[in-house]
């Protein structure tokens, strides 16, 4: 026997393809029976509904009964939910960039430890905290009237669309922080140390070394966000339910009320087409970066 024949290790069967298939769909088997059963069938039951008037009959009254009512709301939930994206970007990259660039030990461990409580309260219980905290006689104004910043007079409430930005922002800002802190802490310092002994001030570095790098993780954070307060129904209904409101409210109208489950379908593709247009962005700016890396 030859040297070489020695050094080569003894040859390892291989299992069937078909044997390693089978494995393979009975491990995701279970996953796909969910994703069917409470995902893709939901969905279409309700976009077959959308065009289905009570007699059964297929009809496009729903959407324009839907235009006809709603369309004040579609743009208020619109704006709302545009708003609170940008505010919620904004606070993600001014928190994360401390956090990545703060040169105060105790102020970045407070902050890092102090940001990421609202990640564990439910929305309904953030709601709830907002009428509270944002009503004429709440906690907000007791603490600027008794700071001698505002009169007691010109105290006022803030449960309205104003309401309604404060706590999705206050509620999805630590998500998209606690992204992007991870993907800032994971770039290398060396561009960042080398920019600051050139003088860059910590602003700068920001903007211009780290924030360019982490970019996709900020848009994937602001895009979840935006499809995440499009289905949310307990903090309009809770802050602002009178009109003009968010879809969420006027579907749970439609189906509570009236038991109009045609229109309150027609408002949910409305709502899916308005996050299938955020899915949109993202996809065609990963595309484009993949194009880009080959």
């Amino acid at each position: 026997m030859t040297d070489a024949a020695k050094a080569a290790p003894p040859a390892v069967p291989r299992r069937p393809l078909a044997r390693d298939g089978a494995l393979g769909a009975l491990l995701v088997a279970p996953a796909l029976a969910i994703i069917a059963l409470f995902f893709a069938l939901p969905l279409w039951l309700s976009f077959v509904g959308a065009f289905r008037d009570k007699a059964g009959e297929y009809t496009l009254a729903n959407f324009a009964k839907s235009f006809e009512l709603y369309t004040t709301d579609f743009l208020f939930t619109v704006g709302i939910v545009t708003l609170s994206s940008l505010l919620i970007g904004a606070i993600a990259v001014a928190i994360a960039g401390y956090l990545t660039l703060g040169e105060n030990p105790r102020l970045v461990a407070g902050l890092r430890w102090l940001y990421r409580w609202p990640l564990f309260i439910p929305f309904i219980v953030t709601a709830q905290l907002m009428r509270g905290f944002l009503a004429k006689n709440g906690t907000l104004n007791h603490v600027l009237i008794a700071a001698d910043l505002i009169e007691p007079i010109a105290a006022q409430s803030l449960l309205d669309w104003r309401g309604i930005v404060v706590a999705f922002v206050w509620k999805q800002a630590p998500f998209v922080t606690l992204l992007l802190a991870g993907a800032m802490a994971s770039i290398d310092r060396q561009h960042v140390e080398a920019a600051r002994n050139l003088g860059a001030s910590r602003l700068r570095a920001l903007f211009e070394i780290v924030l360019p790098q982490v970019k996709g993780t900020l848009l994937v954070g602001v895009v979840l966000s935006f499809v995440t307060m499009l289905s949310v129904l307990s903090v309009p209904l809770m802050i602002n339910p009178n009109s003009p409101t968010m879809i969420t409210v006027d579907i749970a109208y439609r189906i509570n009320t009236h038991a109009d489950y045609g229109v309150a379908n027609a408002l949910c593709l409305a709502s899916l087409a308005l996050a299938a247009g955020g899915a949109w962005f993202y996809l065609r700016h990963a595309v484009a970066k993949a194009e880009g890396a080959a």
